[in-house]
């Protein structure tokens, strides 16, 4: 069953006289609990594919359906309910609020929707992430590596539908990268998350069950690498 579905979609930014086509006329569909990796170059398109699926940037045309719900047919406030409840963010600089502790950090999604924290959840959580022993910290007192683990439990706090990593190790070392990325395999696996990655690194892409090549706002390339 197929958990996305993108439909045409094209997305056009004007400056002046200038018209940029970012996205352009693109289609494909992803299976609940798969890992998809999508790469290309700087500019190809990457991260406003991704902003779109997410419902942060809007398409100039196409559709967008998420779990069988067309994600632009909503009102605003639909849309930021959306975004809360069925979609994880996870990207480069963590975007970690500064004077929140690691546990203030990774349950304000759920806190802003006004609900119940899962105490249950949000301890298996920290465990999984290895921050147990760091629950009361501040961003400035982890390390990158800690700060990125933090928003990776941040996006699955809320059990969404989808996990949405930009980048999500482009600024870590090698070895909290592989970590990193075991951990996104993880909650694919034992939460059963569709995860969707941009990575501009090949080691991280070859990981994933498929790959997607964006090139100048164009599918150049699907390749299925596992079932």
């Amino acid at each position: 069953m197929d958990l996305l579905r993108v439909e045409n979609l094209t997305k056009i930014y004007v400056s002046g006289n200038n018209e940029v086509r970012a996205l352009d006329d693109v289609s494909f569909s992803v299976p609940k609990g798969q890992f998809l990796a999508i790469i290309g170059a700087s500019g190809s398109g990457k991260s406003t594919l991704l902003h779109i699926i997410g419902g942060i940037d809007t398409p100039t045309k196409g559709k967008v359906y998420l779990d069988g719900q067309d994600v632009y047919a909503q009102s605003e406030e639909q849309l930021a309910i959306f975004r809360r409840r069925q979609v994880g963010l996870i990207y480069q600089f963590y975007n970690l609020i500064p004077v929140l502790n690691v546990v203030e950090n990774m349950t304000l999604p759920v806190l802003m929707d006004g609900r119940k924290v899962n105490e249950e959840r949000l301890d298996e959580l920290l465990e999984t992430l290895s921050l147990t022993d760091r629950r009361y910290n501040l961003p400035n007192q982890l390390s990158g590596g800690q700060q990125q683990r933090v928003s990776i439990g941040r996006a699955l706090m809320n059990a969404p539908a989808v996990v949405l990593a930009d980048e999500p190790t482009g600024n870590l070392d090698s070895k909290n990268s592989q970590e990193i990325v075991e951990l996104l395999k993880l909650s694919n696996k034992k939460y059963g998350q569709t995860l969707i990655v941009i990575t501009h690194d090949e080691s991280i892409a070859l990981q994933a069950d498929r790959i997607l090549t964006i090139s100048d706002g164009k599918i150049a390339d699907d390749h299925l690498l596992r079932r």
